[in-house]
């Protein structure tokens, strides 16, 4: 794994053995960001990451200028490991040591974009849009909720999806705080 972009662009991270995660693939990552890039200012964001794992998103968005960031990880070692990191690195990475949906819950905190990578065979993982579009509302009005699932995951009927990107087995489902007609994008086989 690397950073892909930004003033720390081909930095290693290179996390402990044995940790819990399943981090988002440098494919999947380069296509998400590329979609941000042409849509959202870094700068000019406050941005959260939930299920942050080894921080390799919130790297991502710390490389490219983004000053408000808070990653949300319940697991002791991934929490250290981004602590290390973003005290390394020099990253203003806010790291909550926290239950996702006890936080979520919790917060009063709206943000521009936020970027959510479940286990996924977490049992109540189709719960994140709504919980966090609706019952709690922490997506600022012109902000986006991107949930990374499997293929097994379908949100086509949810009225605040705006865009599906697909990279193999890795879906990204873009959600807007607006209704809004859904668009799906397929990845180049």
């Amino acid at each position: 794994m690397r950073v892909i972009s930004g003033s720390l662009k081909g930095r290693r991270i290179n996390p402990p053995q044995n940790i819990p995660t399943r981090p988002t693939t440098d494919f999947a990552k380069t296509g998400l960001f590329n979609i941000l890039t042409n849509n959202i200012d870094f700068t000019e964001i406050s941005f959260l990451d939930l299920f942050a794992g080894t921080g390799s998103i919130s790297y991502e968005m710390g490389s490219r200028g983004c000053e408000r960031i808070v990653a949300i990880e319940n697991d002791y070692k991934c929490a250290g490991f981004i602590s290390q990191t973003k005290t390394e690195w020099k990253l203003p990475i806010d790291i909550i040591k926290m239950d996702v949906f006890k936080f979520i819950n919790n917060c009063n905190e709206k943000f521009d974009l936020i970027f959510a990578d479940p286990p996924y065979s977490l049992e109540n993982l189709d719960s994140l849009p709504e919980l966090i579009l609706n019952t709690k509302k922490l997506l600022k009005p012109e902000g986006w909720f991107i949930l990374e699932t499997s293929h097994r995951n379908q949100y086509t009927n949810h009225p605040n999806l705006f865009r599906v990107k697909n990279y193999g087995e890795i879906h990204f489902h873009i959600f807007t705080a607006e209704t809004v007609p859904v668009q799906t994008i397929k990845s180049p086989e």
